[in-house]
């Protein structure tokens, strides 16, 4: 498997991640967490919001968030946001409404 891009399950649903080799971290979509954390039927609407609610706060997480392209389900290269492993995870989780 490579380790650039790989698809990983989490309670039984895909989240799309990518290894950075120079950083030795894992990025990992965004989207695909939020839909898991949070059983969104719309996952890209709810991170729009959330991030916008973030932002106005002044929170840096939402700052620091980039997009990487991953592929869609649609098998087509697409920018999607990325954050680093599990600090982010759970910061999700505290903030799910």
């Amino acid at each position: 498997m490579k380790k650039e891009n790989s698809i990983i399950l989490f309670n039984q649903k895909k989240v799309r991640r990518y290894w950075d080799e120079e950083k030795e971290q894992w990025y990992f979509s965004i989207i695909d967490v939020i839909a898991i954390l949070t059983e969104s039927i719309n996952p890209q609407a709810y991170w729009r919001k959330l991030k916008e609610r973030l932002k106005k706060e002044g929170n840096e997480s939402v700052t620091n968030c980039h997009a990487l392209k991953m592929r869609a389900a649609d098998g087509k290269m697409r920018f999607t946001d990325e954050w680093l492993q599990r600090s982010r995870w759970d910061f999700l989780r505290r903030h799910q409404n």
